[in-house]
């Protein structure tokens, strides 16, 4: 957390000084704060870990992307086409998350999803419960929600 805001700082900070107020400029000066903050993380224990959480959290955006427009697609073919072929089930998935935060942002990250909906958590919170609308392949379904998860997971480990 102390990274983020130190980047935004920065990125700030350029801003003011080279007195351009664009968008553009504003990507500058995120990217050259990210550098120095690359540059200096080793001299200091607070910004630890933080140069590689960046790259992390743009590959999992984009990923999480792509996994949202397939399932749009999917449902809205559904949707629009005669014959349906949902097929909705409830599975029980193993987490691995442990904390509160991380079991709420994978399920809020699941129920983003057109398709799928988080309904309730185990007593133990080591699994969550799922509707899924296409329940065809459980295992597949299953594989590909663990996958989602360990992608989250990254971001705060």
């Amino acid at each position: 957390m102390i990274g983020a805001a130190w980047h935004l700082l920065l990125g700030i900070a350029w801003v003011v000084l080279t007195g351009d107020f664009s968008g553009g400029n504003l990507l500058a000066g995120l990217v050259f704060s990210y550098l120095v903050l690359a540059l200096i993380q080793p001299q200091v224990p607070a910004l630890a870990g933080y140069a590689q959480r960046l790259p992390r959290l743009v590959r999992f955006a984009g990923f999480f992307v792509k996994e949202l427009v397939m399932a749009n697609f999917k449902v809205s073919y559904d949707i629009v086409t005669p014959p349906w072929y949902m097929k909705p089930g409830v599975i029980a998935m193993p987490l691995q998350a442990r904390t509160e935060f991380e079991i709420a942002f994978v399920a809020n990250l699941i129920s983003l999803t057109p398709g799928t909906l988080s309904l309730d958590v185990s007593d133990d919170r080591r699994v969550l419960y799922i509707h899924a609308m296409f329940l065809d392949d459980e295992a597949a379904l299953r594989q590909n929600l663990a996958e989602l998860e360990r992608r989250a997971l990254a971001l705060f480990r």
